[in-house]
């Protein structure tokens, strides 16, 4: 269900809210909820003031608000042009869709991005955008065209390489080779490119298999940086994953009460991933810092606002 909607601003100030020391203080969503459904998705808690959830179905997600009432900004490239148009406006680096993939398949019917990419190129504003859907493609010459001007991240979020667990996990976001894909295309732009290979998700995705042939193809792809980071299941998420994990993998609802007794996995499971991880990662010669890459492109101190930062912060 779309709900077209609009607002009065277009950009949020991060820093202000957040607990965690980012590489960006402004966020930038066109979109309030997210169709890609993705049974671990943090965001879910965001429709709680629009909705209160009371039922989830048999699969667990159809009910879920966040997942199937989208609400489109339908006059953002106008908000977003009276805060860059500002006096005060520094070109602070923008997050592009922390909150919902700005390319699900709404997107396809609204544009919205094109708009919101053409205003960055005048502006001259680095961006970062997170992305689990190959729809990014149709906005290859804007996001090159920016990359020539500024600092421009493009990260792909891939989990599993099995597209038979990835159709459970991640309903309706593109195949993993066609996120890959995007990577490819990228590689030899002026662009940044990044795999977020995150959350990390225990007993389905953690296999050191899986693990290797992401990064193997991360690699391939010659990304500037990989992340990496485990499930945290806290509020609406961990009540709809455990939902989840009832229909589709029962078996593993036990262990994963255990695991994530306290909302956070244990140490020695921590340690025990990483132990595979940081090997994998040197073996394909992957960094995860991706800080060294936005402070070569930024030149200007004044776009980014990383001073008080070293690479220990991340």
């Amino acid at each position: 269900m779309f709900e077209e909607i609009r607002v009065k601003k277009a950009l949020n100030n991060i820093k202000e809210t957040s607990r965690l020391k980012l590489p960006f203080g402004w966020d930038l969503n066109i979109y309030r909820g997210c169709e890609h459904g993705c049974n671990y998705c943090y965001a879910m808690y965001s429709h709680n003031y629009l909705e209160k959830e009371e039922n989830y179905s048999s699969t667990g997600k159809e009910n879920c608000a966040f997942f199937r009432r989208i609400c489109v900004k339908t006059n953002i490239a106008e908000a977003l042009e009276k805060q860059l148009g500002a006096r005060s406006w520094k070109r602070d680096v923008i997050n592009i869709g922390g909150v919902c993939d700005s390319y699900q398949s709404a997107e396809a019917r609204y544009g919205l991005m094109r708009k919101v990419l053409a205003l960055m190129i005048e502006y001259k504003n680095p961006v970062i955008i997170s992305t689990k859907s190959d729809l990014i493609l149709r906005d290859c010459d804007l996001l090159e065209e920016l990359s020539e001007l500024t600092y421009v991240n493009v990260a792909v979020t891939v989990t599993t390489m099995d597209d038979k667990l990835s159709s459970l996990l991640e309903p309706l976001a593109s195949s993993p080779e066609k996120r890959f894909s995007v990577l490819r295309a990228f590689k030899d732009t002026a662009a940044v490119t990044g795999l977020h290979m995150m959350p990390v998700l225990p007993f389905l995705t953690d296999s050191p298999q899986n693990l290797e042939q992401i990064l193997s193809l991360a690699a391939d792809c010659k990304v500037d940086y990989a992340l990496t980071g485990i499930l945290y299941l806290r509020g609406e998420t961990r009540k709809h994953f455990f939902n989840f994990l009832a229909c589709n993998f029962p078996e593993l609802s036990a262990p994963y009460r255990r695991l994530y007794a306290k909302g956070v996995v244990d140490g020695a499971y921590q340690a025990e991933l990483y132990g595979v991880l940081r090997p994998l990662m040197e073996k394909y010669q992957l960094s995860g810092d991706y800080i060294k890459p936005m402070r070569a492109k930024l030149l200007r101190p004044r776009q980014l606002k990383l001073t008080d930062f070293s690479k220990d912060d991340f």
